[in-house]
């Protein structure tokens, strides 16, 4: 079950790292997606910043349970956040981009409390 658990660990902290860099590098097609969500563009930055966050608590968290349990918990909150926040945009077809990162977040976060 460990394997299992730094395997979609290692996957979370992978796609939140790369979302953190896009996010860090104001792609056009995310300051779209922001327009559109409502979310103003200051924002940006500080969520790159909990992504990027999260990702280095995941990794630490292999080795220190706590860290593990409270990062994945963090980016749990945070991509129901997310879905929330496409849903009351009403764009139902780009629930599909967060919900992988919410899936694996979770995933984690359930792997974690059955190995620790």
């Amino acid at each position: 079950m460990f394997v299992a658990y730094v395997i979609v660990t290692v996957a979370a902290a992978a796609i939140n790292a790369v979302a953190a860099a896009v996010d860090f590098a104001r792609s056009e097609w995310v300051l779209a997606n922001m327009t559109r969500y409502g979310v103003p563009h200051s924002w940006i930055l500080p969520l790159g910043v909990v992504k990027a966050a999260g990702a280095l608590g995941l990794l630490a968290g292999i080795w220190v349970p706590f860290l593990g349990l409270a990062a994945s918990a963090g980016l749990v909150a945070y991509f129901v956040g997310a879905v929330l926040t496409v849903v009351r945009a009403r764009w139902y077809s780009h629930v599909r981009f967060p919900a992988p990162f919410l899936l694996l977040a979770a995933g984690s976060l359930a792997l974690r409390l059955v190995v620790a």
